[in-house]
């Protein structure tokens, strides 16, 4: 997934990473990488919805079962979950069991399953709300994160997704998905993954 090898030094990560060793590694090889898999993709999308009201600490801890519970966020295998397959699943105590969660996640894979008939793949699509460099800070501070909990960019992928049936994604909740997916890199300056996750994207190469 990374060009980029190595994680980050010890001391100087993003405040937010704490001291959970999944958390760590999450923070270190996962998040501000840029990602064009549409599997994860659907799945930030959707476990982004299933954090509503809860912490991504929680989320994560969680993301075994989830995957278990929801075919590996496969877009296909998920859009074809019936009403019986939700019953089984508010059943499942390894995942959040809340109907509209569920339903949604569901509903977000059918959608997203048209959007590739038409995009030719989901990742297509997101990575055109990628934000011009000249959109972005100069430095990555706490300071400027604080305000940018959404972004004009966030808005605009949000409203498209809600124009095409997406639930659970609003302007937060999509810039917290773009954080994570890569579209952005938010970590800190003085971070050790800053370096890794530019050089990730530099790399990278933008779906079309």
């Amino acid at each position: 997934m990374s060009s980029a090898t190595g994680n980050a030094a010890e001391g100087g990560r993003c405040w937010w990473a704490g001291t959970d060793a999944r958390y760590i590694a999450y923070h270190d090889d996962e998040w501000g990488r840029p990602v064009a898999n549409d599997t994860r993709l659907l799945e930030k999308l959707c476990l982004e919805g299933f954090q509503a009201g809860l912490s991504w600490r929680t989320i994560l801890h969680k993301r075994p079962a989830f995957r278990a519970a929801f075919a590996d966020f496969d877009v296909e295998r998920v859009a074809r979950f019936t009403p019986r397959r939700v019953e089984r699943l508010l059943q499942d105590a390894g995942i959040v069991r809340h109907r509209g969660k569920i339903e949604s996640a569901v509903n977000n894979a059918r959608r997203a399953r048209a959007l590739i008939d038409e995009a030719g793949s989901l990742a297509a699509f997101v990575w055109r709300y990628e934000p011009a460099a000249e959109a972005r800070p100069a430095t990555i501070t706490r300071a400027a994160l604080a305000g940018m909990a959404t972004t004009p960019a966030s808005v605009a992928l949000s409203k498209e997704l809600k124009r095409r049936g997406f639930t659970f994604v609003g302007p937060t909740t999509v810039y917290a998905f773009m954080q994570a997916m890569g579209l952005v890199n938010d970590h800190l300056q003085d971070c050790p993954t800053h370096a890794l996750a530019a050089a990730d994207r530099q790399a990278f190469r933008v779906p079309r």
